[in-house]
């Protein structure tokens, strides 16, 4: 018994040892970062030359009471026509947010004030993230990296540390 309590303890060690080192990543992405959701914008221009991935965010920042943020299919994203959206993710406060968590094309424009015939209109495709890298993760500003933290850090983790080194000090005295 007393062999079964060290083990499970050095397990519970171990798991804790390497739970800070799990990492997940995801990027909120500011669309048109500080010129926002705007006319006269190209965003194609803007996208180009960055990597959307699974579980990524768009966040649109525009004038609430002109314009909005929809989604369209690919026919109405090139023709600029708002009937029968995908979905209307505007909320009404002209700061909204875009979950990308399906791996597709999204097409989004705005569907009134004329935005879209303005340039408010921006296609990405989202892809799955890249395997991680075999050496140590480089420090790669487009992308922001959260690690475990909260709960876990706080409560959970010291609980179970102070229960395994208990659980290995029984273990030891009953050796002894």
């Amino acid at each position: 018994m007393a062999r079964f309590a060290l083990m499970a303890a050095a397990v519970v060690l171990t798991f804790l040892a390497a739970a800070p080192m799990i990492e997940v990543e995801a990027k909120k992405w500011t669309v048109g970062d500080t010129k926002f959701w705007n006319p006269n914008i190209n965003y194609t221009i803007w996208a180009q030359d960055k990597h959307f991935y699974l579980d990524d965010w768009l966040f649109f920042v525009y004038e609430r009471n002109q314009y909005n943020v929809i989604e369209v299919n690919e026919t109405n994203y090139r023709s600029c026509n708002s009937e029968n959206p995908i979905a209307n993710w505007s909320r009404g406060a002209g700061r909204d947010l875009v979950h990308l968590n399906v791996t597709r094309h999204y097409y989004l424009i705005s569907g009134s004030g004329g935005g879209c015939y303005g340039g408010m209109k921006l296609a990405v495709l989202v892809e799955n993230p890249p395997p991680p890298p075999d050496a140590s993760p480089s420090k790669n500003s487009a992308r922001r990296v959260f690690a475990i933290s909260g709960l876990a850090h706080q409560f959970v983790i010291p609980v179970a540390v102070l229960a395994a080194i208990g659980t290995m000090w029984d273990a030891l005295l009953r050796f002894w």
